[in-house]
Parts: structure tokens; C-alpha cells; sequence
């Protein structure tokens, strides 16, 4: 719905054009008249500092228009005021931007903010995701113990889709491999199969792993 991104691009705007026509009315009138004016000034000001631009960011995202998502989520300049889960979905997104960038760094920072903020229906879907990156982190930095921790969370706090869900699993099939653990590992490479995924990346890593992995023992 373009018009509703219009709105919520333009809402902070509106809102104080509003506020100042209902000032003008008061003044010339009374209260009571410029009522409604004051009441969708409120709501569309409120509206821009409690909920921000989210819908804008994630339309964005799902384009793959990454530095659109960038500038919008950068015009942001009181998080701290927007209802906790978008600060939770806020903190997500900052974080997936910088794991775009390779900034590791920022993004563990981001998504453990995000995980800290707890509770409500958005920050429970996005629980598991976070955990899941936040896992991946911990792989490249070479703490594979930390990694397996937040990685079976993600998968106990539930993922979005088969593609992660697949990215997870084989992360632990990787882990177990290094630990030695073959069975388990095996038993975990399944499970990533199972769930079908398409995504070039993860299919090449099931073949990758495919070729050598029927001739582990257990």
C-alpha cells in the first residue's frame, strides 16, 4: 500500500503542519473546532517516535535495497523512544545491516540488544534469528562451544523458515564434526536436508559436506 508508506515517510511532517493549522483554528476560533486537527497531530507525531519507519525498513530489505535501508533506519534519532519489540525489531535490523557490511562487531553488539529487550509477539520472532546470527558469530570467531549454545536456542526458540532453519542444523553438523561426534553429526546433516532449502549458499555447503560425510564412522 504505497499510500500507508507515504503516510508513515511523511507522518512527522504532517503531523506538525497539522499541529500548527490547529493552533491557527484554536486562536481564531476556539478549542473545540480545531479538536480533531490537535487529535491527528497527536497521533501522527506519537506515531513517528513510538512505531518509526519499521514497515519502510523492512520494505527495503525484502527488495534487497540494502543502503535504502541504511538512510532510513539511520533518520531513527531517538530509538530509545519507540515501543519496545520495534526497538527490538530496530535492533534486528541494525544488526543484519552490519552483518551485510562484515561489521561483526556491531552486529553482535545490535543483536544482543535485540535479545535483551525480551518479550512481546514481535521480539519472540525474531528470538530465534537473532540467535542463529548470533551463533554464525561465534563461529567465525572461533568459539565453537558458544556458537552450539546459541544455535540449538535459536532452533528451541523457533526459526521463520526452512532456509534457516537448514543454516542452523548445519552448523551443528559442521560442530559435531569437529568434535568428533559422527553420528550426531550425520543425524544433524539429515535434518538439514530434510527441510529443502534453496538458497545457493546452503545448498552448495550439503554438497560440499555430502562428499565425504557417508564415509565417517558411528
Amino acid at each position: 500500500m504505497k499510500w500507508l508508506n507515504t503516510i508513515i515517510k511523511y507522518r512527522l511532517w504532517l503531523g506538525l503542519l497539522l499541529l500548527a493549522l490547529a493552533i491557527y483554528v484554536n486562536v481564531q476560533t476556539s478549542f473545540w473546532p480545531s479538536f480533531i486537527l490537535y487529535f491527528i497531530a497527536i497521533v501522527l507525531i506519537a506515531g513517528h517516535f513510538l512505531f518509526g519507519p519499521m514497515r519502510l525498513i523492512q520494505a527495503h530489505m525484502e527488495s534487497g535495497d540494502m543502503e535504502g535501508a541504511k538512510k532510513v533506519v539511520n533518520s531513527i534519532a531517538f530509538p530509545q523512544l519507540l515501543i519496545k519489540p520495534m526497538r527490538s525489531v530496530y535492533y534486528t535490523i541494525k544488526g543484519n545491516l552490519a552483518m551485510v557490511d562484515q561489521d561483526f562487531e556491531n552486529a553482535e553488539i545490535h543483536m544482543k540488544k535485540s535479545l535483551d529487550l525480551g518479550g512481546g509477539a514481535l521480539t519472540k520472532q525474531s528470538e530465534g534469528p537473532n540467535k542463529l546470527q548470533l551463533g554464525m558469530l561465534s563461529m567465525q570467531k572461533g568459539k565453537p562451544k558458544e556458537a552450539e549454545a546459541y544455535i540449538r536456542a535459536a532452533i528451541r526458540a523457533g526459526l521463520p523458515d526452512n532456509e534457516n532453519n537448514a543454516a542452523a542444523y548445519l552448523q551443528l553438523c559442521s560442530i559435531m564434526m569437529n568434535k568428533k561426534e559422527y553420528r550426531a553429526a550425520k543425524e544433524y546433516f539429515r535434518k538439514a536436508k530434510g527441510f529443502k532449502p534453496t538458497t545457493p549458499q546452503i545448498v552448495d555447503q550439503i554438497k560440499q559436506i555430502e562428499k565425504y560425510i557417508g564415509r565417517m564412522p558411528g
